[in-house]
């Protein structure tokens, strides 16, 4: 049966957050925050596999978190696009073998996904061939140098889970492999080697990226109110 499969990335540090120790493993509502990024998928009922991206020097930390769930874990790169492209390769077989259509990536650093928004990004990412979700923001602007431009038009913050076909995800990440391409997101490997317009669909604004502090308590206080 074909499913979708879940990748969410853990590799970061999170110094920003003031802690010695990677963020997504900070404890919010009596869970580590990755705890819960993962949980959001594992209980999808069209997520089947599910990859962790994590660094080696927090196998202690991943060992806890993962325990008595069905998690694959990987060591990713030292860039976004490497440690995306090792979850990939990682279900390369699956892919190509036609067992996996879409995949799904999120950042470990937000715990607050809801299931509706992991299911509206894979239903629009299995019609359009790819889909992120963004929230429209108005104070946003274009630095250039040592100019700041107001930007008139709306602008979109973008957020995770983004999701994607498999296969030209795959062959969009070897392909950026071999030509040194780093971009700026999954969004911008797709469209620098595919064809696929990649489609927005609304954001949540409680789905925050843990980046400081004070991201822990607001997110903790959302969790504690469901």
């Amino acid at each position: 049966m074909t499913q979708a499969a879940g990748v969410v990335l853990a590799g970061g540090s999170g110094t920003r957050v003031g802690r010695n120790i990677n963020k997504v493993y900070l404890p919010i509502a009596g869970r580590p925050v990755l705890a819960w990024s993962l949980e959001a998928f594992a209980s999808h009922p069209d997520i089947g596999p599910l990859v962790l991206v994590t660094r080696p020097q927090d196998v202690d930390h991943v060992e806890k978190v993962v325990a008595g769930m069905d998690v694959d874990v990987v060591s990713g790169g030292d860039t976004r696009q490497g440690s995306e492209l090792a979850a990939l390769r990682h279900l390369a077989c699956r892919i190509k073998a036609g067992e996996i259509d879409a995949v799904v990536i999120h950042d470990g650093a937000r715990p607050l996904v809801s299931p509706e928004l992991v299911a509206a990004v894979l239903q629009a990412a299995r019609k359009y061939g790819g889909a992120i979700p963004g929230m429209v923001s108005e104070d946003l602007a274009l630095a250039t140098g040592e100019h700041v431009t107001p930007i008139i038009d709306e602008l979109v913050a973008v957020q995770t889970p983004q999701g994607f076909l498999a296969a030209p995800l795959l062959a969009a990440y070897e392909r950026a492999a071999e030509e040194g391409f780093v971009g700026t997101d999954t969004a911008s490997c797709i469209e620098q080697f595919t064809d696929i317009e990649v489609h927005w669909v609304p954001g949540e604004q409680r789905n925050l990226k843990i980046t400081f502090g004070h991201d822990l308590v607001v997110a903790e206080r959302i969790l504690e109110s469901r």
